[in-house]
């Protein structure tokens, strides 16, 4: 690799550089490019530099027009306006208002619309999508799915799990032995597993919206027992064995109607109870951290945090003791920083739309480096990214590094999928134009229908006027004391 230094000293020092300046050596030479993209080297690369992590990103959606932004916030310290980095987010959804988060770790973002999974990792910039799951509308009929994503560290794999009810009339069918399949960054592809015969029938999600926490090789959600008063539990699922188990929560703690979910924090299973009705927040939330994993009685009430003054709900919190919480103003919702010992509140000036906020710890790593890039879901792009003149680095760098034959192919791809969303645009606007001529055939008979009314009401005007006239010739005077 080098005429000046041994081979393992440029291992070593590659080791120790941050993912950008990775990214550039990439184009070094082919022996670089090389062992910068192998699995071995990504793995070793993360595992070097897991604990340097001194900064949180942070998820926030805005509409009008439907974008979802990331931006990244120091752990330590409160960051000002002019501190706070954006991160691209190369996606829009074309089918709902904004991605489903279903979970992140280790920097890597799952996210989900409709039946459309995608993988992004925003340090090297690059996104793919997986390929359809095997459970579907068409061969298992209508489900629903709960779906989380997590990390094995026994084989270094990432994993999307979903695990399907199948939708029936009768309850007893819904609560039948649910579909479970699993979809392994390594293998590139979904298998069903028998994992459902370890899900006990009498256990129903109660956090449907909210990411999954993975932790020691297991993901992790908040279910109702239905056979104990619906009673909450974490269910955990482990990645590396395929079996579900579950672990109590501290006796008492939550009630029926609390609104509780999982979360990682100080790397401790962790669980956040908003003391609530269904959409309808009250005063406080109490944090919870289990100090051992897996041992019950080593659930501990970190911290209980009031939430008078606006403030709606906590994300998590940063290395200085400070509080993450969702804060709603006047005129906007936003990100703030609360000081459990000065019950001070700082508005970080990151703002967006109510309850679709994330935090977590963004590491750096070079994962999905070494996979194909994605040329499907391009289609996707937001149309701000596609009009900026500038490329990111990873981008421009893996274009260096094709041939001429490779170049044009991808030209061609790009050509046909701007053609695709040409046709796309003109379906749209035909079925716009559709809409209007719909919408005027209603205002015009609506109009007529008033046309009639009025004609009517000038007859009964005119009927009535009559009816007085020949009331008064016939009867004269005495007809007004009948």
């Amino acid at each position: 690799m080098s005429d000046y230094l041994p081979e393992e000293v440029v291992l070593e020092i590659l080791h120790r550089l941050p993912v950008k300046s990775l990214i550039r050596f990439r184009c070094v030479s082919k022996s670089w490019n090389s062992l910068i993209t192998t699995p071995a080297f990504i793995n070793s690369h993360f595992s070097s530099n897991s604990s340097n992590s001194n900064k949180l990103i942070v998820r926030h959606c805005v509409d009008k027009p439907y974008l979802e932004h990331y931006k990244l916030i120091d752990d330590n310290n409160d960051s000002s306006s002019d501190q706070i980095q954006h991160i691209d987010f190369p996606l829009t959804s074309s089918r709902i208002n904004h991605f489903m988060l279903i979970g992140s770790v280790n920097g890597l973002f799952s996210l989900f619309e409709l039946e459309r999974y995608v993988l992004w990792n925003p340090s090297i910039r690059k996104f793919i999508t997986l390929p359809n799951p095997c459970i579907s509308v068409k061969t298992h009929g209508r489900v629903k799915c709960r779906s989380a994503f997590g990390f094995d560290p026994r084989t270094n794999d990432y994993k999307v799990v979903r695990i399907a009810f199948r939708c029936g009339t009768k309850r007893t069918e819904e609560a039948k032995v649910p579909l479970v399949e699993v979809y392994s960054l390594n293998e590139g592809s979904w298998r069903i597993t028998s994992a459902g015969d370890s899900f006990s029938p009498g256990i129903s999600f109660d956090d449907w919206g909210r990411p999954s926490a993975s932790l020691n090789g297991a993901v992790h959600f908040v279910v109702n027992d239905r056979d104990d008063n619906f009673c909450p539990l974490v269910l955990s699922f482990d990645l590396g064995d395929e079996v579900f188990r579950e672990i109590s929560v501290p006796n008492g703690a939550f009630g029926m109607r609390d609104y509780v979910h999982t979360s990682v924090i100080g790397g401790s299973l962790s669980l956040l109870c908003h003391d609530t009705y269904r959409h309808t927040v009250n005063n406080c939330c109490s944090i919870w951290v289990m100090k051992d994993y897996g041992i019950v009685d080593s659930w501990t009430k970190q911290f209980t945090v009031n939430l008078d003054g606006g403030l709606i709900r906590v994300l998590g919190l940063q290395k200085n003791g400070n509080i993450l919480v969702e804060a709603e103003l006047p005129l906007h919702w936003e990100l703030s920083s609360y000081d459990p010992k000065s019950k001070q509140v700082k508005n970080l000036g990151i703002c967006g739309r109510p309850y679709y906020f994330c935090v977590d710890n963004y590491m750096e790593n070079l994962v999905l480096l070494d996979k194909p890039n994605d040329a499907v879901s391009k289609r996707g792009a937001s149309r701000k990214r596609k009009c900026r003149d500038k490329l990111d680095s990873s981008q421009h760098f893996s274009i260096c590094l094709l041939t001429s034959d490779e170049a044009r192919v991808h030209l061609l791809q790009e050509a046909r999928e701007q053609q695709q969303e040409v046709v796309q645009l003109e379906e749209t606007v035909r079925q716009q134009q559709e809409a209007m001529l719909y919408q005027q055939e209603a205002i015009q008979q609506q109009m007529e229908k008033m046309a009639s009314f009025k004609s009517q009401l000038e007859k009964a005007a005119d009927f009535k006027s009559r009816l007085a006239h020949l009331i008064q010739r016939l009867g004269g005077p005495g007809w007004r004391h009948i």
